[in-house]
């Protein structure tokens, strides 16, 4: 009896300290999650406000074509993509709320450092050096 006993608590005590931020299976890790979704979201705006007024090319398929050139970029499939952006939306909330207040920060980062006002080159700015 005590064998069982402690059988039945040793395997109460290691599925209790399983690691629950373990990922299942074919779900894209959260930066690199971060990076794909990156990518797509700015294949996407691209497609949708430059190629809407290109007559010649179809945005719908260039999108697809764009994505399909990231997700070779990151090594990884349009159906992990999609599978991983399902399971973060619906099964992990908290976590793709950190994703996106990641890429949220890393925008916001990108714009404060590409907006920097540049000081024209006059002659009055050259002699006050």
């Amino acid at each position: 009896m005590i064998r069982i006993c402690t059988l039945l608590f040793a395997l109460v005590l290691f599925v209790s300290c399983e690691d629950k931020n373990k990922l299942p299976d074919g779900i894209l890790k959260p930066d690199k999650m971060q990076a794909v979704l990156w990518d797509v979201i700015r294949a996407d705006a691209f497609s949708t406000e430059f190629l809407k007024n290109d007559s010649k090319k179809d945005p719908t398929g260039e999108n697809l074509k764009l994505q399909q050139q990231i997700f070779a970029i990151h090594k990884t499939t349009r159906a992990d993509f999609y599978r991983s952006y399902d399971y973060y939306k619906s099964d992990n909330t908290q976590l793709f709320k950190k994703i996106l207040d990641s890429m949220v920060v890393q925008a916001e980062r990108n714009r404060n450092t590409q907006a920097k006002p540049v000081t024209p080159v006059t002659p009055k700015n050259i002699l006050a050096k």
